[in-house]
């Protein structure tokens, strides 16, 4: 459609670790047609919008960063948020890619028409290109509770994702309305400031410690001038992913062993038995994301915090009330809700072959061919998408072997007569029977989770381990698409 001697032009959606990873990747196999378009006025993704207090990624920074772009100067093993984004923000430099984004470009709309694909943006502007690669990721939609009265609350009240830096949090009373993976991070330092944290617990969450170390000058030193010293060190975290998926997909024997280690840590931090059973999950280890942190059972038990676990009833002007009829006085409310992770590309109309709406294929559940293409919409192809989340280990592999992949399909795609792929209906049917199948055995199943839809399909993880992903991603198979001239 727009193709140029460059090879076929590509938009991108995102500057996250997905868009960015994908734009690498076809910039250093020669197909420089492309354009990111990025809604907000800076690059990062989730990594740009998650400012909260505490704020850090639960994988270890060697595993958690491009393999071909290491980065000798983590300054800790589970970096924080603003070494993460500047990490980001200097791969984008030293690809060159910043000539290659548009910034305050929301995208509304996408539509294939005439062979190639039609974007339109919130501000009425169209971009053309011959393939569309959403990058929007999972966990970028905060969610906000359906609790009555919510907006009743004469208080500040905000999202961890949409957090609210001019808000004074010292000698308030806080409540938290949720116990997932920023809530562990941002709890320990609300109750520094705060006069009381009251977090308001639906479910127990497994927590795990975690080894933290802070790296030293002559560690940074080893790992910029012998960088196989720091390699072994990503294969090392690699190997055990591997082995926590392996236990929570195949061998719960090894399973029951690291859900004795999550309960020696309750015993150790948390002395008094009430609140211990609070803190106790009741379903396998692993159901929900389980959760690394060394501060947040140790805040649990200060004089200042408080576990709430009778359900929320609604929101007050004054505060939160729950159903056994207290009313808790909150000063401020922030919502640890999580994201809408099932909810694929829920902001963008897309429409595929004869107008059909993506939101019409996804009827009953998101689903793509290796988490990357979908049936009647040619061309498209998705990172992160369905089924490529992960129990254990670093989302930045799935990226990587998703871009290898795209790479290739924008390969055929600069083949002289080719116009667009589009993965048989067959093939696609084939692998999620598979992928669904493998996934109603695993322990994904076994409790309600944001992994899982109302009805109980798992949308959002990859049944096996990475290693099997990267086998199954390697070579794009022409026979599994509808080529056309």
């Amino acid at each position: 459609m727009t193709g140029s001697a460059k090879g076929p032009s590509v938009l991108i959606v995102g500057t996250g670790f997905g868009g960015i990873g994908t734009a690498i990747e076809l910039k250093r196999a020669g197909f420089s047609d492309f354009t990111i378009l990025e809604s907000a006025a800076e690059p990062g993704g989730v990594w740009r919008d998650n400012t909260y207090p505490g704020a850090a990624c639960d994988i270890p920074s060697p595993l958690y960063s491009f393999s071909f772009e290491p980065n000798p100067r983590w300054p800790k093993r589970f970096s924080h948020q603003p070494d993460i984004l500047a990490y980001l923000r200097g791969v984008i430099t030293k690809y060159g890619l910043e000539p290659h984004i548009r910034y305050g470009t929301e995208v509304t709309g996408a539509a294939f028409e005439d062979g190639g694909w039609r974007v339109e943006t919130k501000d009425g502007e169209t971009f053309e290109a011959d393939v569309f690669v959403p990058a929007v990721g999972q966990l970028s939609r905060p969610v906000l509770p359906a609790i009555p009265g919510r907006d009743r609350f004469a208080g500040a009240a905000f999202h961890s994702a949409r957090w609210d830096h001019d808000v004074d949090l010292r000698g308030k009373r806080v409540a938290v309305i949720g116990t997932g993976a920023s809530a562990v991070q941002f709890v320990p330092e609300l109750r520094k400031q705060a006069k009381h944290v009251t977090v308001f617990q639906r479910t127990p969450p497994y927590v795990m410690a975690k080894s933290d170390p802070t790296y030293r000058g002559w560690q940074h030193w080893l790992f910029e001038h012998l960088p196989p010293t720091q390699l072994l060190g990503r294969l090392r975290i690699f190997l055990l992913a591997e082995y926590a998926t392996y236990a929570m997909t195949r061998h719960p024997v090894l399973a029951k062993m690291f859900e004795l280690r999550t309960a020696q840590l309750r015993r150790r931090h948390i002395k008094d038995p009430a609140l211990r059973a609070k803190l106790t999950p009741d379903y396998p280890l692993g159901c929900k994301r389980i959760l690394f942190t060394n501060e947040y059972l140790p805040a649990l038990a200060q004089p200042n915090v408080g576990v709430e676990t009778a359900r929320i009833s609604e929101i007050t002007e004054a505060g939160v009330r729950t159903e056994d009829g207290v009313e808790h006085e909150a000063d401020v409310i922030v919502y640890g809700t999580g994201f809408a992770a099932t909810d694929f590309l829920g902001r963008i109309d897309v429409r595929g072959l004869a107008g059909r709406p993506l939101k019409d294929a996804w009827a009953g559940g998101a689903r793509a061919y290796l988490g990357i293409t979908v049936p009647g919409f040619p061309n498209m192809f998705c990172v992160y998408g369905p089924n490529t989340n992960l129990g254990a280990g670093s989302i930045i592999y799935m990226i990587e072997r998703q871009a290898r992949y795209i790479r290739q399909a924008v390969a055929q795609l600069a083949r002289p007569g080719v116009s667009y792929l589009d993965v048989h209906p067959e093939v696609e049917a084939r692998y999620d029977d598979e992928v669904q199948a493998r996934l109603g055995r695993s322990v994904w199943s076994a409790c309600t989770s944001w992994y899982r839809q109302a009805d109980g399909r798992v949308t959002t993880n990859w049944p096996g381990l990475v290693t099997e992903y990267d086998r199954r991603t390697r070579r794009l198979d022409p026979a599994d698409f509808r080529v056309v001239a």
